[in-house]
């Protein structure tokens, strides 16, 4: 594909606010779940249930997780919720026009009965190959804020072991625990050879709808993705939860521009920073 035109299709596509054009274009989801892209009309079509996203801002995380276990938790429970929505990820992908994107499992799903962390990639890389081989797949793995660190550490320790793994994600609530109980985790995934970004080179992955529904930003218009742009930050938009949020990176890319956070153009140096993995390689 011709990056140049690529460009000129993705500025023209956001301009003139064509949704099924910018879904067209190339880009990244850097920042989602196991479950979180999950197509909305797969799932219905799947299952029957047409699962409405939250639409006005909650006051917690802890809203968001009555949301999740009344909304996607029977759904998404054992192995073949989990398969449905590794499946309905890889779709959510393929229609947002999503060339590379990051998901995996939580650290403690070994402690669900459903395989062990070799069996459960096994199963996330057989899906890939099945259903979306064209999509590049970012293995993640996913440490949540609430739990214990000593838990956390006892769970983690089968999953570095594979040496599959390329990045981590530290989710949940940020008042939960401070950051710096989590600097372990950290070192002994720096110790396995997973990937380490200098200071200079430190991407940072913002969902702004996400930010807007857990009450973190009161409108669009203010998010602060626009000053780190200006700061010399690199920053690439994402959609977090897809199906609880209503919004896949397309429509995220779309609404920053028609608020008047970005022009055309910086979005599409936005969305380019997401084909890049961190040693500059390009994937567009």
């Amino acid at each position: 594909m011709n990056s140049a035109a690529t460009t000129d299709d993705f500025c023209a596509a956001i301009s003139r606010g064509d949704l099924h054009a910018v879904r067209a274009c190339p880009k990244a989801d850097l920042h989602t779940h196991g479950f979180a892209k999950a197509d909305r009309e797969y799932i219905r079509e799947k299952t029957g249930r047409d699962v409405e996203p939250i639409k006005t801002p909650l006051t917690s995380m802890d809203d968001m997780h009555a949301w999740t276990q009344a909304n996607l938790a029977e759904m998404f429970a054992g192995s073949q919720g989990r398969a449905l929505a590794i499946e309905a990820n890889f779709v959510g992908a393929l229609k947002d026009g999503v060339t590379r994107i990051e998901f995996g499992d939580d650290v403690w799903m070994v402690t669900r009965g459903l395989g062990s962390p070799r069996e459960l990639v096994d199963s996330i890389r057989q899906t890939h190959a099945r259903m979306a081989r064209s999509v590049e797949w970012i293995p993640q793995l996913g440490l949540s804020r609430h739990c214990p660190l000593s838990a956390l550490q006892e769970w983690m320790a089968p999953w570095l072991d594979l040496g599959f793994h390329t990045v981590l994600d530290l989710s949940g609530d940020e008042l939960a625990q401070p950051i710096e109980v989590f600097k372990p985790l950290y070192r002994a995934a720096k110790n396995k050879g997973m990937r380490f970004l200098a200071d200079h080179q430190i991407r940072l992955n913002i969902c702004p709808t996400s930010n807007i529904l857990l009450g973190r930003v009161a409108r669009l218009q203010d998010h602060p993705i626009r000053k780190l742009f200006d700061a010399g930050v690199i920053v690439t938009v994402n959609s977090d939860d897809a199906i609880v949020f209503g919004a896949g990176v397309s429509e995220e890319l779309l609404s920053l521009y028609q608020v008047g956070v970005f022009t055309a153009e910086e979005l599409d140096q936005i969305r380019r920073w997401g084909l890049h993995d961190v040693l500059g390689k390009q994937f567009i």
